[in-house]
């Protein structure tokens, strides 16, 4: 699966968000970095204006920080920040989950079938961007059944604070292989319309989330 989004096919403002972003949550921009505009002019080989306004978007979602008289910093991590979205995750996702399995249509499970295929597929390359992107579209996915728009916007938000926490939980030794089993056995408790299963499964992919970044600690 290729990434949702084409940097080519995008506006100036578009792509320059959408590059940094990329960069941001798979860590090559690492947590505390001072990010010099002119360096990103030159890297990224857009314009200042598009990039500040990439920027000031990035720190709406809390993925920088914008400094007075400083300059711009990458947001540092906390693990008490990743327990405390966990927590909210958990409330939400649960609920997700049970109006998922309620309302997901067969063209909804045979979509999220492909799209754990194409993570599976990334997961075998080694492709960190593209497993990261494959993991986000499963969630939104998911979300989607749910028919509840209210809920989606709220995991949206949520997913994209967690998205450098995934970065450091999929890196972990061995994780990926459960994720992979779990993914699976998400898909099939939707696809049975088992509202106990499908949050069931949920809740253990995310306490399996929360496990491997503990035990990177």
């Amino acid at each position: 699966m290729n990434r949702e989004s084409d940097p080519v096919d995008l506006s100036r403002n578009e792509q320059a968000y959408v590059l940094l972003k990329d960069r941001l949550t798979t860590l090559a921009y690492p947590p505390g970095e001072f990010l010099n505009i002119a360096t990103l002019v030159e890297s990224l080989e857009i314009g200042r204006t598009p990039i500040n306004h990439a920027l000031h978007r990035l720190a709406t979602e809390g993925l920088v920080q914008v400094i007075p008289r400083k300059g711009v910093v990458v947001s540092p991590l906390s693990i008490n920040d990743a327990l405390h979205l966990i927590e909210v995750r958990l409330a939400n996702e649960r609920l997700c989950a049970r109006l998922a399995a309620e309302r997901i249509t067969a063209a909804e499970v045979e979509d999220l079938r492909k799209v754990a295929a194409a993570f599976d597929a990334a997961v075998s390359t080694r492709d960190m961007p593209l497993i990261m992107n494959c993991d986000r579209l499963f969630h939104e996915r998911i979300a989607a059944a749910s028919g509840n728009s209210i809920l989606i916007e709220i995991l949206k938000v949520l997913h994209a604070r967690s998205q450098r926490f995934w970065a450091i939980s999929l890196a972990a030794e061995g994780h990926l292989a459960e994720v992979m089993v779990e993914h699976q056995e998400i898909v099939a408790a939707l696809a049975a319309n088992d509202v106990d299963a499908a949050v069931r499964t949920v809740d253990a992919h995310i306490q399996s989330f929360r496990q491997s970044l503990l035990r990177g600690r």
